[in-house]
């Protein structure tokens, strides 16, 4: 990948690194050279980063061009808004007590160099402040009322670093351009580099070991270079051209947090932020569901003003769900009014809404696995034994745990199963990304019971049918999305990723 460092002057720029070519923002913006350069990365180091300043628009036009910019137009808009910043950074509380606990006075500001800071007590904060606002030369400042809070925090032009900071300064900037990840030359002929989100904490992962295997084989196949990477890498997520998340995803927590940096970095990535913010409430799906009119199990959004009427609607047993609730955590079935009682004093404690459904039995779950738009695989998932869902967290033994399984020719599904899995995907994301939908069948007619940005692929199961081609296709997705955003016509993919 090109590197290009952009600056106002670059007679008084001196931290230029082997391999980065330094340019002005006037030439970045007006020659076409710089316009039509692909597969590049700017590293932008303008005087100005205000609205409608030279600076904005390099980062701006960058992303116009299909090129990796740091920082992107919308951190440097984000870094302007005091209330994105406090959002943003809320997560970083602990850090900053404990990096700022020894201070006396109650007002401190912090200079950020490539992620650095030059006193090292402070690089720990330096470097998590980076990783949420990704821009190379920053200060921050914070102010202590009965704890410590981030205030502010701004891009600063190079000419405004302290002179004594300078001999450090190019020590940092030395190490970050000569990230493995930014180098130009390559060892190998692959195309592109993709990272695999992946945690071996995750207490029910969408993809075990072998199928993480298969990813990897089929990604190399297609001529990327592949790292797996864990949740504390999301400092690293600029460094690739697309972001596989194969980790149970929820929004408040790392999973979401990688894929919206991934997706301000113009990566491609699977899944993206605005799939898992849909898709992993409960609510949003009954809305959406009611809305299109895509049938769903007798359902009620609950919340304290109507949760006396549960009871009445939906009689008993019924199943009450947290609004994130996903592989079957989260989800309760009441028996009794007692329980109903019990078990929404308990959700509602910790959500303002809940949703109720009525329960309908069934020996096992449809799950149709669909990617940009298409039936991809469809598996029959039954119920765990003694159980009535797929997972049952509290068995006695590990076996016991989840279910049996039936793979099942996309061909050989009912149509309405396959259709209405379709049209609830469609309405609730739109055609692009990896979908499954799981749907009970009662009576002839399909149900939905979920839509998941993040479904299961696991190696002898949801590839049964496909075998190592459900990996291409999955893989062969990311890497047309990366094409489109560069301008490539994917016309050297192989034969049957193409054909995905």
């Amino acid at each position: 990948m090109k590197k290009l460092i952009v600056v106002q002057d670059p007679k008084v720029f001196k931290l230029g690194a082997p391999g980065v070519e330094v340019v002005s923002s006037k030439d970045y913006l007006t020659d076409q050279r710089f316009a039509q350069l692909k597969n590049t990365r700017i590293f932008n180091l303008a005087r100005s980063f205000n609205y409608q300043s030279r600076g904005y628009y390099v980062s701006l036009l960058a992303e116009a061009r299909g090129q990796k910019v740091i920082p992107s137009a919308k951190t440097i808009l984000d870094l302007k808004n005091p209330s994105i910043v406090k959002v943003l950074s809320r997560d970083l509380d602990d850090v900053i007590q404990h990096s700022l606990s020894h201070k006396e006075k109650h007002d401190f500001t912090l200079s950020i160099y490539f992620g650095r800071n030059v006193n090292p007590r402070y690089d720990k904060l330096a470097h998590e402040l980076y990783k949420v606002f990704e821009a190379p030369l920053m200060r921050a400042r914070f102010v202590k009322g009965e704890k410590w809070e981030l205030r502010s925090i701004r891009p600063v032009p190079y000419k405004d670093i302290e002179d004594e900071h300078i001999p450090l300064l190019k020590k940092f900037a030395a190490e970050y351009f000569s990230k493995k990840r930014y180098d130009t030359a390559r060892e190998d002929r692959s195309a592109y580099d993709l990272a695999i989100l992946v945690n071996i904490a995750d207490k029910a992962a969408p993809s075990n070991k072998r199928a993480i295997v298969k990813f990897r084989q089929a990604a190399e196949e297609l001529g990327f270079r592949v790292d797996i990477i864990g949740p504390g890498d999301i400092d690293r997520i600029g460094e690739y051209d697309a972001l596989l998340i194969r980790e149970n995803t929820y929004v408040n927590n790392h999973t979401y947090r990688m894929a919206r940096k991934a997706q301000q970095e113009g990566l491609a990535v699977m899944d993206a932020p605005d799939a898992i913010l849909k898709c992993n409430n409960k609510v949003f799906l009954a809305e959406v569901m009611e809305a299109h009119h895509i049938p769903t199990p007798p359902t009620l959004v609950v919340h304290a003003e109507n949760r006396a009427e549960v009871a009445k609607r939906l009689g008993f047993p019924v199943v009450l769900k947290l609004p994130d609730s996903t592989f079957s955590i989260g989800v309760e079935k009441a028996r009794t009014p007692d329980e109903l009682e019990e078990k929404l004093d308990k959700i509602l404690e910790g959500s303002d809404l809940a949703v109720a459904q009525a329960y309908m039995p069934s020996d096992f779950d449809w799950r149709v696995g669909v990617l940009d738009g298409r039936v991809l695989y469809v598996c029959k998932y039954y119920m765990a034994r003694g159980h009535w869902q797929i997972y049952n967290w509290n068995s006695a033994t590990k076996h016991d745990e989840t279910g049996d399984f039936d793979t099942v020719r996309v061909d050989d599904c009912p149509k309405h199963i396959a259709d209405t899995a379709l049209r609830a995907v469609r309405a609730m994301v739109g055609e692009q990304g990896l979908f499954g939908v799981d749907i009970k069948e009662h009576e002839g007619k399909a149900y939905v019971i979920e839509v998941n940005e993040c479904p299961n692929i696991d190696h002898g199961i949801e590839d049964v049918e496909l075998g190592d081609e459900i990996y291409r296709r999955i893989i062969g997705s990311l890497k047309r999305s990366i094409e489109r955003k560069i301008g490539i016509a994917p016309a050297h993919l192989s034969t049957t990723a193409a054909k995905a």
